[in-house]
């Protein structure tokens, strides 16, 4: 007799209960952050275009802080700088639980989200570069390259959809992965001038952090002074501010110390749960609602920006090159490695989730005022590119993934589905096909 043949790996699974369970909580968390986001931006954009205008500007450009410490920022760069380093350390909490406990743990896991993003990232980069080789606007190649998680699960509630749990898996998988090449970038190709002394002593807070809270010392007034040092000197090194988030976030440890019995007990966990609900809940919507206010200038002034190079990279890249750079390496994944899709998803799914990651709002515009900080009329252009890609991708994957809402529901009864009654659905009890 011939041998059975192996089974094919499949792609998109969706993997453990405890991980389902950890991806629901967070999911719920940013979607609420997400409406708040989208509530933030739209206040700010009626304000900069009502007979109010000059008040929602001098409202941005206050400036505020001792100059003698490099801190008379104005509200707007206070909300960059300072808010969205919140933002950004919960990122790294988020990073470093992948890394250490969640998917990206496992290599055959990570590489299919590694990959999507990084194509994601690169077919984006490479629309916006052909459209504006010339015209002054080659600096923010890096703008349509972001995905707002908080957006698009914002877009998933006003839709009702029940996107499957491997899905939202790899939509927040993604998300991470897209956020750490975010920062790397911010940190590479947007410093403009480098302070060494600075950056040096910036390491001392980090690493008294870091001993802090390896050794488990939550103490705040200890904590909290050590993590504004630390940003305080990065930011006046030269670096983005934010990558200070980032590198406190990494710190702090994800598995369980003595007497704690798992990894959900562990520290990172703990500060998640304390300041997810402040970022997403407050820094994020802030910052949205100082850089997302932008005067169009009415249809003419629309029609202007809309043909401008800066506007149509920005949106070709967030729409065309998210769709396309995602799902062709997932595709090309799945063709190299000879996987198949899990069987109760599509490639249209694959699709629609790429389109989601087309929502690049938060970062998107954060990169966007570094790459043309001091420049107006490309800021304006960002805005508007952002704002408008934005609306296109989320409405093209509202239109994809509501074609396939009775196919989610019918997964959605089946991974709640418990008939022995022990609290766990029966579908995570079931053996996965190797992943």
């Amino acid at each position: 007799m011939k041998p059975e043949p192996m089974p094919r790996q499949r792609l998109l699974t969706r993997g453990s209960w405890s991980e389902a369970r950890r991806i629901t909580t967070v999911l719920r968390r940013e979607t609420v952050g997400g409406i708040l986001l989208i509530i933030a931006a739209a206040v700010a954009l009626i304000w900069a275009n009502s007979p109010w205008s000059a008040s929602y500007e001098a409202l941005r450009e206050f400036h505020i802080g001792p100059s003698a410490l490099h801190l008379n920022l104005s509200l707007s760069e206070w909300a960059a700088d300072g808010l969205l380093a919140i933002f950004f350390f919960v990122v790294g909490l988020e990073l470093k639980r992948e890394f250490v406990a969640g998917d990206l743990r496992d290599p055959r896991r990570a590489a299919l989200p590694v990959v999507a993003a990084v194509g994601g990232m690169v077919v984006p980069a490479l629309i916006y570069v052909a459209i504006n080789s010339s015209g002054g606007g080659l600096n923010g190649w890096a703008i349509p390259t972001a995905t707002d998680i908080a957006f698009a699960l914002a877009v998933l509630a006003v839709l009702n959809t029940h996107l499957p749990t491997a899905l939202r898996t790899f939509l927040l998988t993604l998300a991470v992965v897209d956020d750490l090449l975010a920062v790397t970038v911010i940190a590479v190709f947007y410093t403009s001038s480098l302070d060494f002394r600075f950056l040096a002593l910036a390491v001392v807070p980090l690493v008294l952090f870091a001993v802090a809270v390896q050794r488990r010392i939550t103490t705040p007034w200890l904590l909290i002074p050590l993590a504004l040092v630390t940003w305080w000197l990065v930011h006046w090194s030269g670096v983005h501010a934010t990558v200070a988030g980032v590198l406190l976030g990494f710190t702090v440890p994800v598995l369980a110390g003595r007497g704690e019995s798992d990894s959900d007990s562990g520290l990172a966990h703990r500060l998640e749960h304390l300041i997810r609900p402040l970022s997403a809940g407050f820094a994020v919507p802030v910052f949205a609602f100082f850089a997302a206010g932008v005067t169009i200038g009415g249809l003419s002034g629309l029609t202007n920006s809309l043909g401008e190079r800066v506007t149509l990279g920005i949106m070709a890249g967030l729409v065309v090159g998210k769709l396309v750079g995602i799902t062709a390496t997932t595709y090309l994944t799945a063709k190299l490695t000879r996987a198949e899709l899990d069987a109760e998803l599509s490639w249209i799914d694959v699709a629609g989730v790429s389109l989601l990651g087309g929502i690049g709002f938060t970062v998107s515009l954060l990169v966007g005022e570094l790459a043309f900080a001091g420049d107006p009329f490309h800021g304006d252009n960002v805005r508007i590119g952002v704002l408008f890609g934005t609306l296109v991708a989320a409405a093209l994957a509202a239109v994809v993934l509501h074609t396939r809402n009775r196919a989610y529901r019918a997964v959605a009864e089946a991974e709640s589905r418990d008939d022995d009654g022990d609290g766990i659905p029966d579908v995570y009890q079931r053996p996965n096909p190797p992943a």
